[in-house]
């Protein structure tokens, strides 16, 4: 910025960072056509109506109306200041900046710094601890009795906490931190009689970052009887347990790369399983799955593989997040676990290779897990039992749009309860027309089409001239040629205030810049409305050679509207006079004339 960082610097970083790389680590994007699509980051979606062009190098979402650049993006979705949205994208590209004072325009505050900085520091002490000296000798052996190596402790800063009252509350106060924010923090604990101790001393620690790897908070589990088990930094502005998930930061690349996403319960089993090779692990936080957490693995796959204890509890938290997950979106699979095993007993047992194909790669799909989960309600040795537990499922498999899949089923409940096919298929049939599930091919059709329209722009229905200077300004915004055609013709003389603006800056961008760079023009309008605007124009379709005559036939619409409106504000201007003179009879007569020009100018639009 202005004295700060120069234009050219701030344009070296955005060319360094493309868009379409930098969005693909926060959305799963597929190309359709020349752009990519991907669910919104903006807002809660099933279909997506999020594009990224990587030829103009912005991205818009037909949705909320949110666009931009790729500094926009991150300035959105980090809730970043500018300076901060540079700077992030400088380090992830290598781009040197000039020293920026952040102290008036950091985004997080001063106390929420000193909590980063100070859990950072609590971090690299407790892993120095642990991994080389006698203090931690005893979490270190605790990490290796479970299996777990070095290198492994050493990715996920593994750590232990001294069992000292006031071992870390010395450190950080030696290294200028306030006790206070310590406490509020939940890094310090704060005791009835106002002294200050530990919070985790005696503890394996564990740190939890967030998905940009920061240390957010720390998970603590005693080694020697303890209660509780295990121990959390208390809920903060910085840490929200149901809107992050552990291990993001180090398993979204491999996310993305496998398409998958394996869901665990805890740290043991994630750091269990990352080190038996299983990189795409995450886990919620002691708490059960949310809505938030269901979307976000969304926005980034297709498919989550849920793996939790085989017990009785964590069947029923399975199936509790398999419906969260289901509702955002989200293909569930149901890992193959053995009665009773968790994941990281299996791997102890069994070894990785064993993990990956009879756990990872057998998962079941939800039916089946489904029916299995089913059964626990029902006495199946009963036959009264039997025929409600087949009526509950196929209630289920009604709901399955697949005719093949339903039927893949239904076999398998007619061989397992010896009921023909016939009668399975007719109940199946009376459950979808009970649920409205059956339509006629019409309908079907037009289900499908509205489907398919959602995900590429349709052009709005407005006014003949609206779309003229719409489809005028998409012309200009990627051709300098056009611009300077359009500003001789008409200069600023649009009908939409907006697009009045956009013309004027676009005529000072070209003066300056020459070739056309809608990613570099977005990034010099200060007005967000105005950046979305810009966007939502850009990204419509245009042709690669447009002609001089379409192009002189929007630059007529544009003026025959300007001169529509001259006339009727000339003539209403006439109708006041007659009024202010006493004349009902010329007043009405002008008034014929306005509506009879509105008219037939509604009739050529």
């Amino acid at each position: 910025m202005p004295g700060q960082v120069s234009e050219d610097v701030i344009e070296e970083v955005r060319k360094s960072n493309d868009i379409v790389d930098v969005i693909g680590e926060y959305v799963q994007l597929k190309k359709q056509g020349r752009n990519y699509f991907g669910l919104c980051p903006f807002h809660g979606e099933k279909t997506p109506s999020f594009s990224v062009t990587q030829e103009k190098q912005i991205f818009h979402c037909f949705g909320c109306g949110k666009g931009g650049n790729v500094l926009t993006f991150i300035m959105e979705m980090e809730q970043y200041t500018f300076y901060e949205a540079l700077r992030f994208l400088a380090d992830r590209s290598g781009v040197n900046l000039p020293v920026i004072d952040q102290r008036q325009k950091s985004s997080i505050s001063q106390e929420n710094q000193s909590i980063l900085s100070a859990s950072e520091w609590i971090a690299k002490l407790y892993h120095h601890l642990l991994r080389y000296t006698k203090d931690g000798k005893e979490g270190y052996q605790y990490f290796r009795d479970r299996g777990i190596t070095d290198e492994t402790i050493d990715v996920f800063q593994l750590g232990f906490a001294p069992n000292v009252k006031d071992f870390t509350a010395e450190f950080l106060q030696k290294k200028g931190f306030h006790q206070q924010i310590l406490v509020k923090a939940g890094l310090l604990s704060l005791n009835d009689d106002n002294t200050i101790t530990d919070k985790f001393r005696g503890r394996v620690m564990f740190p939890i970052r967030n998905h940009l790897g920061k240390i957010i908070a720390f998970g603590g589990r005693t080694i020697s009887g303890q209660e509780p088990k295990y121990l959390n930094s208390p809920e903060s502005e910085l840490f929200q347990k149901g809107k992050i998930l552990y291990n993001f930061d180090l398993a979204k690349k491999h996310i993305r790369k496998q398409s998958e996403a394996v869901l665990f319960e805890g740290y043991m089993d994630v750091i269990s399983a990352y080190q038996a090779g299983v990189k795409n692990a995450v886990a919620t936080l002691g708490t059960s799955l949310t809505e938030t957490q269901a979307r976000l693995l969304r926005r980034y796959v297709d498919t989550v593989i849920i793996c939790y204890d085989a017990d009785e509890a964590g069947t029923e938290a399975a199936y509790k997040a398999a419906l969260l997950l289901q509702k955002a979106g989200c293909h569930v699979k149901i890992a193959n676990l053995r009665d009773n095993m968790d994941p990281d007993d299996f791997i102890t047992e069994y070894g990785a290779e064993a993990f990956h194909n009879q756990v990872i790669k057998s998962s079941m799909t939800f039916t089946s897990f489904y029916m299995r989960y089913l059964k626990k309600d029902y006495n199946l040795s009963l036959e009264g039992d039997r025929i409600q537990y087949i009526e509950k499922l196929l209630q289920y498999l009604a709901r399955i749009e697949s005719s093949v899949e339903r039927e893949y089923y239904l076999k398998e409940v007619s061989d397992s309860y010896n009921v023909s096919m016939d009668s399975l298929l007719q109940e199946i049939q009376a459950n979808r027309e009970k649920m409205g599930l059956v339509k006629d091919k019409i309908n079907r059709n037009r289900y499908t089409n509205k489907a398919s329209d959602h995900n590429h722009y349709t052009k709005k229905l407005l006014p003949a001239f609206h779309n003229a200077e719409r489809q005028l300004l998409a012309y200009m915004l990627q051709d300098a040629s056009i611009t300077d055609k359009v500003q001789e013709e008409i200069g600023a003389a649009f009908n939409i205030d907006e697009h009045k603006v956009i013309a004027t800056h676009l005529y000072a961008f070209y003066e300056e810049h020459q070739q056309a760079d809608v990613s570099q023009f977005v990034e010099m309008l200060s007005d967000n409305r105005l950046k979305q605007l810009v966007t939502d124009i850009a990204m419509m379709p245009v042709h690669e050679n447009i002609s001089n005559e379409e192009i002189n036939d929007y630059i007529r619409m544009i003026r025959a509207e300007n001169s529509n409106k001259e006339d009727i504000q000339s003539l209403k201007e006439e109708q006041r006079l007659a009024e202010q003179q006493n004349d009902p009879i010329k007043a009405a007569g002008i008034a014929m004339q306005i509506i009879e020009l509105q008219k037939q100018w509604k009739n050529i639009n």
